[in-house]
């Protein structure tokens, strides 16, 4: 389902119209009143939302989107008569997904749709991570073992996230720093080693599937695991 947030009846209903004839369910609305209403009752897969609207903006209303728990994963794509690169930079800075200054063609329009729906549906399968019964979820940080809920630290979290992101390939201590803290420190390679143990004991029995390689550094799982 994509909804269109377009005050232009003649714009709206040819968005709408060429939706539908490629299979694509969608409602259009005139105002923000009326977009919000329908948004309570069904969340859509995108939005189409017009700047210069009557009632609120479309710059605002994009902020309230992405600042609500419950509607800032929905990919937003910017429809405006406003084309200068300020407007565009200002739209993206807030959260759009993608930018299309009016006039534009309707089967750019359509590539546009499925180009962010591949782009952000890839996103959000990337969020879930899973070896065996260890299941990590990145938008919540939520970790959890045969479905029991793990506490872990934040620097604890990210180090998981990162092994379990490659499972059976081995992560130097180095690279382990370099990805989780950024930066080298001293005595950096016995932080890792101390995060590490402490992981394995938060993860009960399943922290065995994190695996000592001598010499170099950690991974999960076995080999044939890649």
């Amino acid at each position: 389902m994509i909804y269109i947030l377009e005050d232009d009846a003649g714009i709206r209903k040819l968005v709408m119209y060429s939706l539908s004839k490629e299979g694509i369910d969608n409602r259009g609305f005139e105002t923000p009143s009326d977009f919000y209403d329908a948004l309570k009752k069904q969340k859509p897969d995108i939005i189409l939302l017009d700047i210069m609207l009557p009632q609120e903006d479309g710059i605002s209303i994009l902020k309230k989107l992405k600042a609500d728990v419950l509607y800032r994963d929905i990919p937003v794509i910017m429809l405006t008569a406003r084309g200068t690169e300020y407007d565009k930079v200002l739209g993206l800075d807030e959260g759009a997904d993608d930018y299309i200054a009016k006039p534009f063609g309707v089967m750019e329009l359509i590539a546009r749709i499925n180009a962010v729906l591949r782009r952000t549906q890839k996103t959000k399968h990337d969020q879930d991570l899973k070896y065996r019964d260890l299941r990590l979820n990145k938008a919540q940080r939520k970790v959890t073992v045969a479905e029991n809920e793990v506490t872990l630290t934040k620097k604890e979290f990210d180090i998981l996230a990162l092994l379990m992101s490659r499972p059976g390939v081995c992560f130097t201590r180095e690279e382990i720093i370099n990805q989780v803290w950024g930066y080298e420190f001293e005595d950096s390679s016995r932080t890792v080693d101390v995060h590490i143990r402490t992981l394995r004991t938060k993860l009960n029995g399943t922290g065995d599937y994190i695996r000592t390689v001598r010499g170099v550094g950690y991974k999960i799982g076995e080999d044939n695991d890649k």
